[in-house]
């Protein structure tokens, strides 16, 4: 049963100002792992170490993203999607907020490395579990041919997430001292994500579980119902999770690459004020906003494969050419290569929103959606930022646009094995079946 028009309105904003936050909360900590976190946290290490060991702690969240998927997932696919995005978004508000607080190594020393970690991994756990929630919410309330449409929404999440902690940097680094912002200021948007977390709490305890959800799992003989839906994903949908995961490391790792690792190589080794790579960054956050927005839509019309293929296309283009006029130019080319390689990412991550939940049955699509999405980020977005910033050190900048070319090749030979979601999601002929039968998506 399709959502009322109000209804959907308000779905869609609830989920795209949840993931904006979460996103802030998760893209703040990456800013401040490139620009000050080796300084606060690690100075004992000194110079590229201690860069290498503060961008690791960006990448231990990922490693926890996947059971955050599974724990959430579990939640959300047995007892409800709504209340578990309202934990998800709390428990990474408190992190966020927790991360603001924290002494430095001037204060208590190696325990503040520790603390870092530990509050980040609660970040982690919080994140693995968001975007499905939101995602699959906003797919089983959208009406039938317009799911890359809603399911843009929550996508926006990352965009305009970055836009606004970046905005955010960008602030405190403009109306203070370097000194200053060193001291105290890094803190400032880490402690404004709490007026965030009220925002989006408030806009989400006004939503309705999803029509299709209640009917396909809430409503279903609780013998039906399994106690495990990880145990039910892998057993029916193993495939899907493997070619799912595949298809999504290139988007993560390109994306966490451009945000993280090129924003900690602008400012140290091509030597730019921080602020020209803030606002840089932030350009390439609308060029990812606009090509969000375009690949999702245009998934409705043409499938959503196709705008995966060729969004990964362009990534593997750009990424290639990347380094090599880096090499020549300046400040211009920087923002030249952000902007293209940002544009490539959201083409590919716009219909994903509608592509990951279709591809999964209502009765574990939750954890499949987010497990596989999860996964993508670790091997993309966890990894990148690290095996960069040694591949530079040891065979020089050529070798990262290589490295980054091969995650956009294992993307585009994952989507060649996938199959199309939309006709399914058209036609609705593949309506949860029995346990045991061969799964599809129920949408």
């Amino acid at each position: 049963m399709a959502t009322s028009s109000s209804q959907m309105k308000r779905v869609a904003v609830a989920s795209a100002v949840g993931t904006v936050i979460e996103f802030y909360d998760f893209t703040i900590f990456g800013i401040a792992a490139a620009l000050v976190f080796n300084k606060l946290f690690f100075p004992a290490l000194g110079g590229s170490a201690a860069t290498a060991v503060a961008l690791a702690t960006f990448g231990v969240a990922f490693v926890i993203r996947p059971f955050g998927a599974i724990l959430f997932g579990h939640f959300g696919d047995r007892f409800g999607r709504k209340n578990t995005l309202v934990a998800t978004l709390l428990l990474m508000g408190i992190a966020t907020v927790g991360i603001g607080l924290l002494p430095t190594a001037q204060d208590i020393g190696p325990w503040a490395a520790v603390l870092l970690v530990l509050l980040r991994c609660v970040q982690g756990l919080a994140m693995g579990g968001e975007w499905a929630g939101a995602t699959v919410f906003t797919a089983e309330s959208a009406p039938k041919g317009r799911r890359g449409h809603y399911g843009m929404y929550p996508q926006l999440g990352p965009a305009l997430g970055f836009l606004l902690s970046s905005a955010t940097f960008l602030l405190t680094s403009l109306t203070m001292s370097d000194a200053d912002f060193l001291s105290w200021g890094w803190r400032v948007p880490f402690l404004a994500s709490a007026v965030l977390i009220v925002v989006g709490f408030v806009a989400r305890m006004a939503l309705e579980e999803p029509q299709e959800f209640k009917s396909n799992v809430l409503e279903m003989p609780k013998q039906t119902v399994r106690k495990l839906p990880v145990a039910e994903l892998f057993r029916e949908q193993t495939r899907e999770v493997a070619l799912a995961t595949g298809a999504t490391i290139a988007v993560f790792g390109l994306f966490y690459f451009v945000i993280v690792y090129l924003a900690s190589y602008a400012t140290q080794t091509l030597k730019f004020a921080r602020t020209d790579v803030l606002l840089i960054g932030m350009a390439g956050a609308v060029s990812l906003a606009i090509t969000t927005v375009v690949g999702a839509m245009w998934s409705d019309r043409v499938g959503r494969r196709k705008v995966l293929a060729i969004g990964n296309g362009l990534c593997f283009v750009a990424t290639l050419l990347l380094f090599p006029l880096l090499g020549v130019g300046g400040t211009a080319v920087f923002l030249l290569g952000v902007v293209v390689l940002q544009a490539g990412i959201g083409l590919a991550y716009g219909p994903l929103g509608a592509y990951l939940p279709e591809l999964f049955s209502a009765r574990y699509r939750y954890t499949g959606a987010g497990l596989a999405y999860n996964l993508g980020t670790v091997l993309g977005g966890a990894l990148t930022p690290i095996i960069a910033s040694q591949l530079i050190e040891r065979y020089g900048p050529y070798s990262v646009g290589l490295y980054t070319a091969a995650l956009c090749a294992i993307s585009l030979c994952a989507l060649a094995l996938s199959k199309e979601t939309l006709p399914n999601a058209r036609s609705q002929t593949a309506v949860n079946r029995a346990p045991g039968t061969s799964a599809s998506s129920s949408l």
